[in-house]
């Protein structure tokens, strides 16, 4: 007699999804740092969002469905629009101006043990052992690379990271996971695309009062700096952010955020290669404890 196959089938669609989001974010670290030179932390996230809304607007306008969001629903993409987009971002942009890429990429990663406590506090789920002991070695991982900053900051021939560099990558981690956890319910009922162009228009407003100085950066930016930010609009922004929402709806959270551990290696490799980079090896190290924790995390 056959017996019927009860595994879960692998939905290849998503995998591909969140490999093309992991390999453009860890590539948004890299290239934040090298156009950081050429513009204000302000206008590159204004300039971001405004091609990313352009870009994910056409496609819209192509035929794409349009789901009315109902009050709660707008109130979740606006606050999706808001931290996610607009606050991530300029925090973002100004701690790539004082810490190297790869190190902000390993400090990004505590976000998602920020989404688990803040469903605990928000949502009523509690507080698990596993979580409470992953938090505690994710926070000594920050805290090793924040002393290491401290005690490195004058090796030129490393990293120009500070303290208030450490503070905007935990502000940015924070921030993502407000977004995740305000993205993740609209997405049961409204398309990811939609999703994603809505709250990219409205961080795009939230950063509007940078438009000047966005011009004048424009201005004065290289070709290779201004095709940067032409990237960053167009790969990272309205391509990755569309992917993650296709593949956030089809997997569960916890375990698409455990696939964004592959960024910090990926992100450290292009530094070295793109901007000769080479992150201190005990904030490597610091970086690697807060990998451990968000995995310990994750346990049953």
């Amino acid at each position: 007699m056959t017996q019927l196959d009860t595994r879960p089938k692998t939905d290849w669609l998503a995998l591909g999804a969140i490999t093309i989001t992991v390999l453009a974010w860890a590539s948004a670290f890299v290239a934040i740092r090298g156009v950081g030179t050429s513009f204000g932390a302000g206008p590159l996230a204004l300039g971001r969002l405004l091609i990313g809304t352009a870009a994910l607007g056409m496609i819209l306008l192509l035929g794409r469905k349009w789901v009315r969001p109902n009050k709660t629903q707008w109130l979740q993409i606006v606050s999706v629009g808001v931290f996610w987009f607009a606050i991530y971002n300029v925090a973002l942009n100004a701690a790539e101006q004082r810490v190297d890429a790869g190190t902000t990429s390993m400090l990004i990663q505590i976000g998602p043990i920020l989404v688990a406590l803040f469903a605990g506090l928000l949502l009523g789920e509690g507080f698990p052992k596993w979580l409470v002991i992953g938090a505690a070695v994710a926070f000594s991982g920050a805290v090793l690379v924040g002393v290491v900053t401290a005690v490195t900051s004058s090796d030129t021939t490393r990293t120009d990271a500070d303290f208030l560099g450490i503070a905007l990558c935990l502000v940015s981690a924070a921030t993502y996971a407000i977004g995740v956890l305000s993205q993740k319910p609209v997405l049961r009922t409204i398309p990811g695309l939609q999703v994603t162009w809505m709250a990219c228009a409205i961080g795009a407003l939230c950063t509007l009062p940078f438009f000047p100085a966005l011009i004048d950066d424009l201005g004065t930016a290289s070709a290779g700096a201004t095709g940067g930010l032409l990237y960053l609009g167009l790969v990272p922004t309205a391509l990755a952010f569309s992917t993650w929402a296709y593949a956030l709806k089809r997997m569960d959270a916890g375990r698409l955020g455990v696939t964004t551990y592959a960024i910090p290696p990926i992100t450290i490799l292009l530094g070295w290669v793109l901007l000769g980079e080479v992150p201190h090896v005990l904030a490597v190290l610091g970086g690697a404890i807060c990998l451990v924790g968000v995995g310990l995390s994750r346990r049953r």
